[in-house]
Formats: C-alpha cells, structure tokens, sequence
C-alpha cells in the first residue's frame, strides 16, 4: 500500500499541490503535448516543418497536416518514421508510438 504523501500541519508540500493542480486541470498533458510538438519541428527542421505542421499529440499518436501529396506520401512512406525517432531521441523517451499524415485542411 502507498504511503500518504509528507504533510505538515494538514497542509501539501509546494510540490505536491502543484502536481495536483496540474494533474486536475490536464494542463500535464498540455505541457507533454507541447513538449512533443516542439520535438517535431526540431526533427523536421525550420523548412519543413512549415509544410508538415503537427497539429495533436493523444494517446502516443502523432497529427501530422501536410500541405501536399507528395510530401504526404514521402513521409508516410520513407522519410516520416526516421523523424518520428529524432523527435523521440531530442524528447530522451519513446512519446511518439506513431504518426498520422493527413493532408492539410
């Protein structure tokens, strides 16, 4: 059974409650999810992440809109897995399980 967490007088540490406050109101996943996206861009670099925006990080997968087909298709079938691993390597942790390619609405 886990412990309670450190109290003093009835009252959380600074970090706990901060830790609860951002559990509570999701702003963890936000931060994840910003996290990831930035990573993207990074792997893509400044050019190309202007074409192939990430627009979702849930659940592991990656959205990706892509401004055309061609590139649509270069990414979905050879170049997009080895920037999935960059943007996992620059996060130091396996966050992206998969990307999606979709074109740009």
């Amino acid at each position: 059974m886990a412990q309670p967490p450190d109290r003093r007088g009835g009252v959380a540490s600074l970090g706990e409650a901060l830790s609860r406050y951002l559990r509570e109101t999701h702003l963890d996943r936000r931060l994840v999810e910003h996290e990831v996206l930035a990573a993207w861009r990074r792997a893509l670099g400044p050019e190309l992440c202007e074409r192939a925006r990430a627009v979702r990080f849930r659940d592991g997968e990656l959205l990706v809109e892509v401004a055309s087909a061609a590139l649509l298709q270069e990414l979905a079938n050879f170049t997009g897995e080895p920037r999935r691993r960059e943007a996992n390597r620059l996060l130091g942790a396996e966050r992206i399980r998969s990307v999606t390619f979709q074109p740009r609405r």
